[in-house]
């Protein structure tokens, strides 16, 4: 996954009000210590519901 790509969340996250299913985009990818993923999540106005790092296997780059 790149910087911008669009994720969908394969796992819930009640304490960042995020269930499984969320779409997301990628805004900034860390690859050291470890490879993660900053992606922000917004509602359908484009407010930020929650930005924070995950793992590779907490997401899923949706196809285009």
């Amino acid at each position: 996954m790149k910087l911008y790509d669009v994720v969908r969340l394969m796992v819930d996250l009640p304490d960042e009000g995020l269930s499984a299913g969320a779409v997301g985009a990628v805004v900034h990818v860390f690859e050291k210590p470890n490879l993660a993923y900053e992606v922000e999540f917004a509602d359908e106005d484009g407010q930020t519901i929650a930005q924070l790092p995950l793992t590779p296997a907490q997401i899923q780059k949706v196809d285009a």
